[in-house]
């Protein structure tokens, strides 16, 4: 998985959804936490759908593992 940061307007939904998963940087922008972007089952795919800019992609592989 991962956040397009062009395209990330710092909205936090993917940390509100996924706080296991996500937070914010200190511009307020959308990161992955470290040794997360394999884990979080079902809320990666609800964050992603979460994000008003469509700012997180979910590869094949993530979704596979639950």
């Amino acid at each position: 998985m991962t956040i397009d940061t062009d395209v990330c307007i710092g909205a936090g939904q993917c940390a509100l959804v996924s706080p296991e998963v996500f937070t914010q940087n200190d511009d307020g922008f959308g990161t992955v936490l470290p040794g997360r972007a394999a884990g979080g089952g079902p809320l990666i795919r609800e964050a992603a759908r979460a994000c008003p800019v469509q700012a997180i992609t979910v590869e094949q592989s993530v979704e596979q593992e639950e």
